[in-house]
C-alpha cells in the first residue's frame, strides 16, 4: 500500500488541517487539526484528553473529513468550550475557533 493510499491530507479553511487515514479492518481514523483544538473522530478517548487538559471535540459516525465538517458537535473537553466551542453546532461552523 502507497503513502498515498494510507493518509489523505485536506487544506481547510483558516488553516485547519484534515485527514483521512486508512486503517487495516477497520473504518478511518478522521481527524481535523487548528492552530489550537482538534477534532476527532470515535476512535478519540474524551476522558483522557479531558484529563490531558487538551482543547477537542469529538464526533462519531464519521468516514470523510467532509462527514466531520457536517456533524453537530456532541462531545468536547472544558478547554475546547474555552475556546467558545458550543455543543450542538456543526463542526463546519467552528473552524475559525480551532
Amino acid at each position: 500500500m502507497s503513502t498515498q493510499e494510507i493518509a489523505k491530507l485536506k487544506k481547510l479553511e483558516n488553516g485547519v488541517i484534515g485527514m483521512e487515514i486508512t486503517l487495516p479492518n477497520s473504518p478511518p481514523l478522521v481527524l481535523l487539526i487548528g492552530r489550537r483544538a482538534f477534532v476527532a473522530c470515535g476512535y478519540l478517548n474524551i476522558e483522557l484528553a479531558e484529563k490531558l487538559g487538551v482543547p477537542c471535540i469529538r464526533v462519531t459516525g464519521v468516514k470523510s473529513v467532509e462527514d466531520v465538517l457536517e456533524k453537530e458537535i456532541t462531545e468536547a473537553t472544558s478547554k475546547a468550550r474555552e475556546l467558545g466551542i458550543q455543543l450542538g453546532l456543526k463542526v463546519r461552523d467552528v473552524l475559525s475557533k480551532l
